[in-house]
């Protein structure tokens, strides 16, 4: 048998390289998001000022100071009817999503609660940052999109979820 040519082997390393490349190049993002999202969860919850009505640093004052100059002032004064349970709510929903995204399980939706903060937080917080792009909530909100649209199939439950389904009916 015959030898297939020296070129053709490195070819076929390289193709498989750029494969695994592609295949895990959502994975960098999606540890970046989960260990923030999880960051700040933890920094909104372990933070007594952020969790009060009113003061230095609350989520009521920032409420009141983003009131109007927001896209969507009636957002704020949901959240202004109730800063405290509006704030841990908020940090649980981070915390959430990011250890869903982290451990890969049900990406697509936490991806999609991520990008709902992050689109509720442009709309509100951020929206009068000029210029646009100075502001960090819309390229979360852009950051988001990828994960929405491929989840997380490699090194992730869904994966392992997917695979033993696979199995399963083989």
């Amino acid at each position: 048998m015959s030898q297939p040519p020296e070129g053709t082997e490195r070819a076929d390393r390289l193709s498989t390289l750029r494969a695994a490349g592609a295949a895990h190049a959502l994975l960098p993002l999606r540890i970046f998001l989960g260990v923030t999202f999880v960051y700040a969860g933890l920094d909104k919850l372990t933070d007594s000022a952020f969790l009060s009505a009113s003061g230095d640093g609350s989520i009521g004052d920032l409420m009141r100071g983003v009131r109007d100059t927001s896209a969507v002032p009636a957002l704020v004064d949901l959240a202004l009817k109730a800063p405290v349970g509006f704030a841990v709510l908020l940090a649980i929903g981070e915390l959430l999503v990011g250890l869903a995204v982290l451990a890969g399980l049900l990406t697509r939706l936490a991806a999609a609660g991520g990008a709902l903060i992050s689109l509720s937080l442009w709309l509100t917080v951020s929206w009068a940052v000029t210029p646009y792009y100075y502001g960090n909530d819309l390229v979360y909100l852009m950051a988001w999109l990828p994960l929405i649209l491929a989840g997380a199939p490699y090194l992730s439950l869904d994966g392992l979820i997917r695979s033993r389904r696979s199995r399963r009916t083989a």
